[in-house]
């Protein structure tokens, strides 16, 4: 008897100590990414709903600042064997990204790897081609996207005797609006924010013009810029004199506009849709909301506009394991309603057809006017060479060099073919050496 006593306290014990540690244990998945504040998180909501989905894994969200410095510690990170298996990389790091060729695990041999259903149809057309070879691929699983919009000051339009219920459509309308609106006392027509993406990537994807040959970089790192074409030199030109009269009133780079709008000093404001609910809460007045302007004599006008933002890389030398818990989680980011959510709490765009549609079906976009102009134009046409996106490396370094110039223009200091033939020739220099940095790719 004392035996069978015995034994029961065993198998007690046993089993006590099967509770308290499971008999496998839970594979931590780290996430090192560049979103702070009220995104930041958003997104630590995110890997905990897929860790309280699950029992396997546990994705470990790591705030690295910016995405520069995020994307630094990464490539320090790798080089002593201390990487994570996800990295969060902005969008016009994608060709360096790809040139780092041992140091990446592309998403779509993940995906197949580790048997989990993984569809670039099921993705928006202009998100999957940013991110994909040019055998359509999907290199990296986009995260956080965006494109540019219209915003205007319903209140002002209506002091300046515009019609509030109607945004401008084209360059030569919103010229009109913005002198009413400086007639009536406005200080600044419109304004702009992150000045190459809008003026030059934006605007020429949206008009189906190049920036580059080899479909914009897509075709190799062979590829020039071509972007100091007569169309574009218009353009430009017409900014410059506008500036003049405030019309249009340059603001700095990055979102250094946005608050002009925000405090009322500019009836019309042109950045990213991912700053509509920003904007909505920190602006006094009614905002109205419309696509990007084009201008009408523009053959193939409007085609589609290119997306901003980040997506998500998978580095290499990670324990096997991880890279299950890393084609899970993209799984579960994949579902519709877990990309509803992202994007009705972010502003950021919807990345699968399914999302859009069940956001649509909801309500939210009934609800909210304004929210589904970006998903619209960036579907508005499917993409063509020169509307799919950028592939160019160093292009953060090119960006600099186009805004250098622009600033010059801007402040009357060059012609608008002057300063984008500079910028052409300095952004070709960081292309070619880029180029010879990877002669491999």
């Amino acid at each position: 008897m004392r035996q069978v006593r015995t034994l029961l306290q065993i198998a007690a014990c046993l089993a006590a100590i099967g509770f308290a540690f499971p008999a496998h244990a839970v594979t931590e998945v780290h996430w090192w990414h560049a979103m702070s504040g009220q995104l930041g998180k958003n997104l630590e909501k995110l890997a905990a709903d897929f860790n309280a989905s699950q029992k396997e894994f546990r994705i470990v969200p790591t705030y690295k600042g910016n995405y520069t410095a995020t994307v630094t510690a990464s490539i320090f990170a790798f080089r002593s064997r201390n990487q994570p298996a996800i990295v969060q990389v902005n969008e016009i790091a994608t060709a360096t990204m790809m040139a780092a060729r041992g140091a990446i695990y592309p998403v779509y041999e993940l995906m197949r790897d580790q048997s989990e259903e993984f569809s670039p149809d099921a993705y928006l057309p202009a998100v999957t081609g940013y991110y994909s070879d040019v055998a359509g691929n999907m290199l990296s699983f986009p995260f956080n996207a965006s494109t540019p919009i219209l915003y205007y000051n319903k209140g002002l339009f209506s002091a300046a005797g515009l019609d509030p219920a109607v945004a401008p459509k084209t360059w030569p309308e919103v010229e009109a609006a913005a002198q009413k609106l400086r007639a009536s006392g406005v200080p600044c027509g419109f304004t702009t924010s992150w000045p190459s993406w809008i003026h030059v990537e934006n605007f020429s994807a949206f008009h189906n013009a190049p920036i580059a040959t080899s479909s914009n970089g897509f075709g190799g790192l062979d590829a020039e810029l071509t972007f100091n074409n007569a169309l574009l030199v218009r353009h430009i030109g017409k900014l410059v004199n506008w500036q003049a009269s405030k019309v249009y009133d340059y603001s700095g780079r990055g979102a250094s506009a946005e608050p002009r709008f925000q405090k009322g000093e500019c009836g019309i404001f042109i950045g990213s849709s991912a700053t509509r609910a920003d904007i909505k809460a920190n602006s006094k007045f009614e905002v109205g909301y419309g696509m990007l302007p084009y201008w009408p004599d523009v053959a193939g006008a409007p085609q589609n506009s290119i997306i901003g933002g980040a997506t998500l890389w998978v580095l290499r030398n990670r324990p096997r394991a991880e890279y299950a818990g890393v084609a899970r989680f993209f799984a579960f980011l994949s579902r519709p309603e877990v990309q509803a959510a992202w994007h009705q709490n972010t502003g950021y765009l919807p990345v699968t057809r399914a999302a859009f549609e069940l956001t649509r079906s909801q309500g939210y976009y009934d609800r909210n006017p304004g929210a589904a102009i970006a998903a619209e134009q960036i579907t508005l046409k499917s993409p063509t060479n020169n509307s799919r996106g950028v592939r160019l490396g160093s292009f953060v370094l090119v960006r600099d060099a186009i805004e250098d110039e622009l600033e010059l223009a801007f402040a009357g200091k060059k012609s608008a073919k002057a300063a984008l033939d500079a910028a052409v020739e300095r952004g070709n220099r960081l292309l070619r050496q880029f180029e010879r940095a990877n002669p491999d790719h």
